[in-house]
């Protein structure tokens, strides 16, 4: 959550600092900052869009600044307590949540620090200053302070008179960006491509200096790191063209129609291949994943209903037990542990703190077979995990997820099939099959994607709906739940996700004329039982619109609506099914007017528990 540019560079670092917070405006936040050196301190700060920044600071010139956008954890969403905040002639900005802040608050206010604001990142700002007293360099302060910093953080300070800009970072994301002319650092690539595409991802523990001429790193055990030969270089393989809107209205409409090539290349590992390799998770897969006799998968929001698909696929192909926990949850409940158990971990980003917490706390219990499903590289969870898929749906700016989740899809049908393959229950027969519809999914997602202006119609039918009901039933149940949490997301309709069997227990009695009920209806063996629901709905008066297949027997009539997919997709039906969904929450919030790529309250990469 939030954003950080900080850069040290021959040129007038203000443009770079602004284009670079509008990069990670996806990220999520109400409030943006920056703090330059002239060479003594100015800060600049706005609540809303940092467009309100950039006009505050037109005309201002430095070399040395950092700057960030603020996501409220403490403290409500003000210019006081937008970042950067100064300690005397120090600034720092902070991604994260330092846990032992009212301690070290106290502490510093009896020393007669005086507190601006009501964040936990002032503290950092005082605590550094207080030991630049006894340790008068910027670079050993910092790494003294950070010391007694509890919880999750990526912090960059900088000093009035210094030449550097010191930064930190513990389980919140922070890369160097290596630049002809100077050196930048970010909490993504997206913010410094306009800059370089030569990139240091530090890793836990690590602090940093950025000067013109170079960067240097010490480790968490204190020793210094020499750049490039201890630290890789990554060149990034991302494109300005991957960040920018282009021809559409808003990123999420571009992330929904990426999706067929987003598809191709997530899966265009087995674009030739004739039989599944369990080496597509990683040279020590077919070692770790044999023998596995059971799943536990853990996720959350998004990344969790993928999990639920897959759970449906594993057991049905491999015939092993799988289990889906929301990681937020998992961490904190007492469970029990089986070291023979693989434990995957889905995340977009990489860096979601409940998810990568979630792992730890499995590897703690002895649980070594871990696999990350992931779309970034050199994110922690990556490399927390043994295995790795990285599903390379490239940048998602928007907050709602689309094309990462179905790619998160084709990477654990790819693994539920491996597992089967492993399990000895999957035929050459059944093996060709799978891979040839895989290879065919992106052509079924792009006709899906056709049906775009029918969906509209539908869609300006939800302008005065409070409140909406998703029915599925099967491996289509996670898919009701996804297109539920796609609609309150960023249309502020509250939505509800059921299995269509559960219509009777309960959900029956919220069903009238003004809750639209949403239902994906495939040619599958449940079909005729999901009928029975929708006729439960139609008879209290319910308006039902209908996802069916081609094949699909079901009847457009009063209250009925129904919109036939062009295909049946069997097993990856799924991927399909979600897509007409993700187009009705997108069109639904365009005609209710809301904010589609930034939906209120909400983040893009939750780094903080």
């Amino acid at each position: 959550m939030c954003g950080i540019v900080a850069a040290v560079a021959e040129r007038n670092i203000v443009p770079v600092l602004i284009e670079g917070l509008m990069k990670l405006e996806y990220r999520g936040y109400d409030s943006a900052g920056l703090a330059l050196l002239n060479p003594t301190l100015t800060r600049l700060r706005s609540v809303g869009r940092v467009a309100e920044l950039a006009t505050q600071s037109a005309g201002q010139v430095a070399h040395h600044g950092i700057a960030h956008t603020r996501w409220a954890t403490h403290g409500v969403p003000s210019e006081r307590n937008a970042h950067p905040h100064v300690s005397e002639g120090l600034a720092v900005v902070h991604n994260g949540i330092i846990e032992n802040y009212a301690e070290l608050k106290q502490e510093l206010a009896a020393q007669g620090y005086v507190f601006a604001s009501d964040t936990d990142t002032e503290v950092i700002a005082h605590l550094v200053w207080h030991t630049l007293k006894s340790t008068p360099d910027l670079f050993e302060a910092v790494r003294l302070a950070k010391a007694r910093l509890i919880g999750a953080y990526a912090i960059a300070v900088l000093q009035e008179w210094d030449d550097r800009i010191v930064v930190a970072r513990h389980g919140a994301p922070l890369l160097l960006g290596l630049g002809d002319d100077g050196n930048y650092a970010a909490s993504d690539a997206s913010a410094l491509l306009q800059v370089t595409r030569r990139m240091i991802y530090l890793e836990d523990g690590d602090v940093a200096e950025l000067r013109r001429d170079g960067v240097r790193i010490v480790g968490a055990d204190g020793t210094a790191a020499m750049v490039p030969a201890d630290r890789p270089v990554n060149e990034s393989t991302l494109s300005a063209d991957d960040v920018e809107l282009g021809e559409y209205q808003h990123y999420m409409q571009k992330e929904i129609f990426e999706q067929p090539q987003a598809l191709a290349a997530t899966l265009e590992m087995i674009g030739g291949a004739q039989t599944l390799s369990p080496n597509l998770f990683g040279v020590a897969a077919p070692e770790m994943l044999h023998g596995v006799k059971s799943v536990l998968i853990l996720a959350c929001g998004t990344s969790y209903h993928s999990g639920l698909v897959a759970r449906y696929w594993i057991e049905q192909l491999a015939g092993i037990p799988c289990s889906v926990e929301i990681a937020s949850e998992y961490r904190y409940r007492i469970s029990v542990p089986d070291t023979e158990q693989l434990v995957v971990a889905i995340s977009q980003s990489g860096e979601t703190a409940d998810t990568l917490a979630s792992v730890k706390h499995a590897k703690a219990l002895g649980m070594g077979r871990t696999l990350a499903i992931c779309n970034v590289a050199e994110s922690a969870i990556v490399r927390e995990c043994a295995l790795r898929f990285l599903t390379r749906a490239g940048p998602e700016i928007g907050v709602a997820s689309t094309k990462a989740f179905t790619t998160q899809l084709a990477a654990l049908f790819l693994l539920a099939a491996t597992l089967a393959k492993q399990a000895g229950r999957l035929s050459p027969e059944q093996e060709g099959t799978h891979l040839t519809a895989l290879r065919h999914l992106p052509v079924a997602v792009g006709k899906v994607l056709a049906l775009e202006p029918e969906i509209k119609v539908w869609a300006a039918r939800f302008a005065d709906k409070q409140h909406a009901l998703f029915l599925g039933r099967g491996h289509h149940y996670p898919i009701a739940l996804e297109g539920a949490l796609k609609l309150k997301e960023i249309s502020y309709i509250h939505a509800e996700g059921y299995p269509a069997g559960e219509l009777k227990h309960g959900p029956l009695a919220l069903v009238d004329r003004a809750m639209p009920v949403i239902s994906i209806a495939p040619n599958d063996a449940l079909l005729e039982k999901l009928k029975s629901n929708l006729k439960e709905v139609a008879a209290r008066g319910g308006e039902l619109y209908v996802f069916a297949d081609a094949d699909s027997v079901v009847d457009a009539e009063e209250g009925v609506h129904v919109l036939r997919l062009p295909e049946h997709y069997g097993l990856l039906s799924p991927v399909l099914h979600v897509v007409p969904l993700q187009l009705l929450s997108y069109h639904a919030a365009l005609v209710k007017g809301t904010d589609v790529d930034k939906p209120r309250n909400l983040a893009k990469s939750v780094t903080v528990e």
